[in-house]
């Protein structure tokens, strides 16, 4: 354990929808522009703001989640991440406070915290003037363990109203760092379960975050916010790294992507990598085969009811993960794969139930216990995941997992599948476990 000294900050707001992801990717994406190599982080399950995160920091967007990985993995996963790098930049999740349930665990402070990260406050000062520095005082004193090092106006309609807003700060003693003008807002598009995944749209959101750059470099102090980032001080940790396993033979492993399927961890190929796996990644949209030599699946989660038509149109695919006689892993939108239809479409059908979107969003966090084996699980350990979708499904089967209040997932000897997105990274015998019962290199070519 040695102590390192990373220069980072955390990105917070007042509530959800003030501007955050604004600000932490066009910051990201300007340091990059000024020839500093950048570290993305986000607070939470989120898997779309990495996406955009990673095409601003030309890195791999990580996420930091006390609930799904321990409060003891937040240090070591972030300086796995930020190691070589100059700046690292942390987007917090909804209201700096707000963690599971009453409480802040989880929270945006509660990541900086452990990190001892100073936080950059952005605030929406629309509809408000001197206002403004009476909701900053209230969260710089809220908790004296949070470092709030400035503020970033968001929305200012005018010189004056920028005066105005700076004057109140000044007296409540709180730097602003930047302050971007209401008419300069860069719009992502969005839709049922938040903004559209960067994956799904590469050449359109590539534009949209060299507009973010250029908004963040002419509205803020960025030499303010590399001091600030300076500022903090050593983490006394020892960085992350996956386990390794020493392995003769090497299975195969494919990790589904494509547009229908951009929901995953990045620690989750590097920990199929240290378990002694190559990993290989394929496109059930347009794919018409499995790698040669696959002997596992993964299909991770992402929007197939929005590509239901497509998939079902892919049947030599379909027909094969049917087949597939290695173990699958699949969360979220894989278990609608793998289902016998998705609104009406016909899927994989590798397990007994039907699929369906509905108005209903299913979000949070779950304390499951395994009901039973399954290439990833054993009956009676516990798992901690999160839920976030607007689909529902019946299965013709026991569940694979339960929780106070709620029952989910499929599982049999060669299949895992559920709602649940766990990071592996807090489960490590996830990956080791489907390494391990991968059968030998088969014979699809």
């Amino acid at each position: 354990m040695v102590a390192l000294t990373t220069p980072r900050l955390v990105i917070a707001a007042p509530a959800s929808g003030s501007g955050k992801t604004t600000v932490a990717t066009g910051l990201m994406a300007a340091l990059r522009k000024r020839g500093l190599t950048v570290s993305p982080h986000k607070v939470g399950p989120d898997y779309i703001d990495p996406g955009y995160h990673t095409l601003a920091a030309g890195r791999p967007g990580r996420n930091l989640d006390p609930w799904l990985v321990g409060e003891d993995l937040i240090t070591p996963l972030f300086l796995h991440g930020a190691a070589d790098c100059d700046i690292a930049v942390v987007e917090g999740v909804m209201g700096l406070f707000d963690g599971r349930g009453s409480t802040d665990f989880a929270s945006t402070a509660h990541v900086a915290r452990l990190l001892a990260a100073p936080v950059v406050l952005v605030v929406d000062a629309a509809r408000q003037s001197a206002s403004v520095a009476a909701l900053v005082h209230g969260f710089a004193t809220f908790d004296p363990r949070i470092r709030l090092g400035g503020v970033v106006l968001n929305r200012i309609g005018s010189d004056r109203h920028e005066e105005v807003c700076r004057e109140a700060m000044a007296a409540a003693g709180v730097p602003v760092l930047g302050a971007i003008r209401r008419a300069d807002d860069v719009a992502t598009p969005s839709r049922h379960l938040g903004l559209v995944p960067a994956a799904e749209r590469r050449a359109d959101a590539l534009a949209a975050v060299d507009e973010l750059a250029a908004l963040i470099d002419r509205s803020c102090d960025l030499a303010a916010l590399l001091a600030l980032a300076h500022s903090a001080p050593p983490l006394t940790a020892t960085p992350w790294e996956p386990p390794h396993h020493e392995s003769q033979q090497k299975p195969i492993i494919a990790v589904a992507g494509g547009a229908a399927f951009t929901f995953g961890y990045t620690e989750h190929a590097e920990l199929l990598s240290a378990a002694g796996a190559d990993v290989a990644p394929f496109d059930p949209l347009h794919d018409e085969k499995l790698p040669d030599g696959t002997a596992a699946l993964v299909i991770g989660g992402g929007f197939p009811e929005l590509y239901a038509a497509e998939l079902a149109a892919n049947e030599p695919l379909r027909a094969q993960v049917a087949a597939f006689p290695g173990p699958i892993a699949a969360e979220c939108a894989g278990l609608l794969y793998l289902c016998e239809d998705l609104d009406g479409r016909t899927m994989c059908a590798r397990i007994p139930g039907q699929a369906r979107m509905t108005d209903t969003l299913t979000l949070g966090y779950r304390d499951a216990v395994a009901l039973h084996d399954s290439p990833l699980t054993r009956a009676g350990e516990r798992v901690r995941g999160h839920e976030f979708h607007r689909t529902a499904v019946r299965l013709a089967a026991d569940p694979l997992y339960r929780w106070d209040g709620g029952a989910d997932g499929y599982g049999d000897p060669r299949v895992t599948a559920s709602y649940l997105h766990v990071h592996w990274a807090g489960a490590p015998a996830f990956a080791h476990r489907l390494v391990s019962s991968s059968r030998s290199p088969s014979a699809l070519r």
